[in-house]
C-alpha cells in the first residue's frame, strides 16, 4: 500500500519540478520586448538566444538519456533542477547579448535537458497500468507552468523590471530542488541493485533498428518545431498585432491554448490506456488524428484578424496538441525495450529539439518581411507532416511481426 501511494507522491513532486522546468523557459518569451528595449537587441538576436537555448537542449538530451539509464535518477533530477534554477536566477544580471547566450541558452538549457529522460523513465518504472494517465498528469505541469509564467512573468516584468522575473522563478526553483532531494527515491529495482545497467551503445542500436521509433521521432520534431515557434513569438504577436499590454499578451497567448491542452491531455491519457488494452495500435490512432486535426487551427491562429478568432484557434490547437502530448512517451515505450527507455527518450528528444531550435530564429528573420502572421501560419505544415509520420507508424504496427512492449 505504501509503494502504491508513493508512485502518486512521486508524480506530485515531478509535477512541481516540470512546472518550473516550463515556467523558466517561458518567462524569457513573455518579457522579450522589455529585454529588447533594455539591452537594445534586434528581433533576430532575440530569436538567436531562443534558438540556441533549444539547440543546447537538443545536443545535451541524448547524453541525459544515457545517463538516466545508467545512474541514479533521483540524483539526476535534483541536480538538474538545481542547475537550471540557479542559472535562471543569475540570468537576471545579464547586460549583454553574450550574457544571455551563456546564462540562458547554455546554462539553463543544459540543466533542463537532463530532466525529461530521467523523469519520464522514473514514472514509467513506478507506473505500469496507469502509465499513460501518470504521464498525462505530468504533462499538465507544462501547461500550468507556461500559463502562470505567461501572466506572472509579464506582470513582474512590467512592474519591477524583467530581471525580477528571473530572480523570483529561479529562487523558488532552488528551494524546490532541496525538497526533492529529501522526498524522492529511486525505482525499487534500481535501489536493490536488481536492475541490470544497460550498455548505452546497445540502447542506441536498439533505437536505430526500430523504424517506428524514427517515425515517432519525426512526428515529435514537427510538434516541437511548432510549439517552440508559438511559445517564443505568440506573446509578441498579440502585443504588436492587437495592441495588448505585455501582461495581457503574456496571459492570453498562453491561457486558451494550454487550458484546452490540459483537458486534451487528460482525455488523451485516459482514452489511450483504454484503447491500448484493446489494441496495441490504439495510442497511434489518437496521435495521428490529433496532429492532423490541429493543422487548420495552427494556420488560422496567424491569419485571424480578430482577437476572438485567434483565441478560438489557439484553444482548438491546444486541445489537439494535448491529445498528442498524452501519448508522446507512451507510444515510444510501446516500441522500445524497457531497459532503453531513457536512452530512447533522449535520442527522440535530441532530434526534436535540434529541429525545433530553428523555429524562433527563422520566425525572427521572417518577421520584418513576412510578418509574424505569415510565419506562425506556416508552422501548420510541420503538423501535417507529423500526422502523416504517425499514420505510417500505425500502418507498420499493424504487421503481426511488430513487437509491442508493456
Amino acid at each position: 500500500m505504501k509503494d502504491t501511494w508513493y508512485k502518486w507522491e512521486l508524480l506530485f513532486w515531478l509535477w512541481l519540478a516540470f512546472f518550473f522546468n516550463q515556467a523558466d523557459r517561458q518567462i524569457f518569451n513573455v518579457v522579450l520586448p522589455l529585454i529588447k528595449a533594455d539591452l537594445q537587441l534586434t528581433d533576430a538576436q532575440l530569436g538567436l538566444v531562443a534558438s540556441l537555448f533549444v539547440l543546447v537542449i537538443g545536443l545535451c538530451i541524448p547524453v541525459a538519456g544515457v545517463v538516466g539509464d545508467r545512474f541514479n535518477r533521483k540524483t539526476i533530477l535534483c541536480v538538474s533542477l538545481l542547475v537550471w534554477s540557479a542559472a535562471t536566477f543569475v540570468t537576471g544580471i545579464s547586460t549583454l547579448l553574450w550574457h544571455l547566450i551563456f546564462l540562458r541558452s547554455i546554462a539553463v538549457g543544459g540543466g533542463e535537458a537532463f530532466y525529461a529522460p530521467a523523469a519520464n523513465a522514473l514514472l514509467g518504472d513506478h507506473h505500469t497500468k496507469s502509465r499513460a494517465v501518470a504521464l498525462s498528469i505530468h504533462q499538465t505541469a507544462l501547461y500550468a507552468g507556461v500559463v502562470l509564467s505567461g501572466w506572472l512573468g509579464a506582470w513582474l516584468g512590467e512592474r519591477y523590471g524583467w530581471k525580477t522575473t528571473f530572480y523570483v522563478f529561479g529562487g523558488v526553483g532552488v528551494g524546490l530542488a532541496g525538497l526533492l532531494m529529501l522526498r524522492l527515491r529511486s525505482a525499487p529495482a534500481r535501489a536493490t541493485g536488481t536492475l541490470e545497467v544497460p550498455d548505452w551503445r546497445a540502447g542506441i542500436r536498439a533505437f536505430a533498428a526500430e523504424p517506428r521509433a524514427w517515425l515517432l521521432t519525426a512526428a515529435f520534431a514537427g510538434m516541437v518545431l511548432v510549439n517552440v515557434g508559438y511559445l517564443t513569438w505568440m506573446p509578441t504577436f498579440l502585443h504588436e498585432q492587437f495592441r495588448l499590454s505585455l501582461t495581457q499578451a503574456g496571459f492570453h497567448s498562453m491561457f486558451y491554448h494550454h487550458l484546452f491542452a490540459f483537458f486534451g491531455v487528460l482525455l488523451g491519457g485516459l482514452g489511450s490506456d483504454r484503447l491500448a488494452r484493446r489494441s496495441a495500435r490504439g495510442r497511434l490512432v489518437l496521435q495521428a488524428c490529433a496532429l492532423l486535426l490541429g493543422v487548420p487551427f495552427i494556420w488560422y491562429m496567424g491569419q485571424s484578424t480578430s482577437l476572438t478568432g485567434t483565441y478560438v484557434a489557439l484553444a482548438a490547437f491546444g486541445f489537439c496538441r494535448g491529445v498528442y502530448d498524452a501519448n508522446i512517451y507512451a507510444t515510444l515505450f510501446d516500441v522500445v525495450a524497457p531497459a532503453y527507455r531513457a536512452t530512447s527518450s533522449g535520442l527522440m528528444a535530441m532530434a526534436a529539439f535540434l529541429v525545433g531550435s530553428l523555429s524562433p530564429y527563422l520566425l525572427g528573420v521572417m518577421k520584418p518581411t513576412w510578418g509574424l502572421s505569415g510565419g506562425l501560419s506556416s508552422l501548420s505544415v510541420a503538423y501535417l507532416v507529423a500526422g502523416i509520420c504517425v499514420a505510417i507508424t500505425w500502418f507498420i504496427s499493424s504487421s503481426k511481426k511488430a513487437t509491442t512492449f508493456v
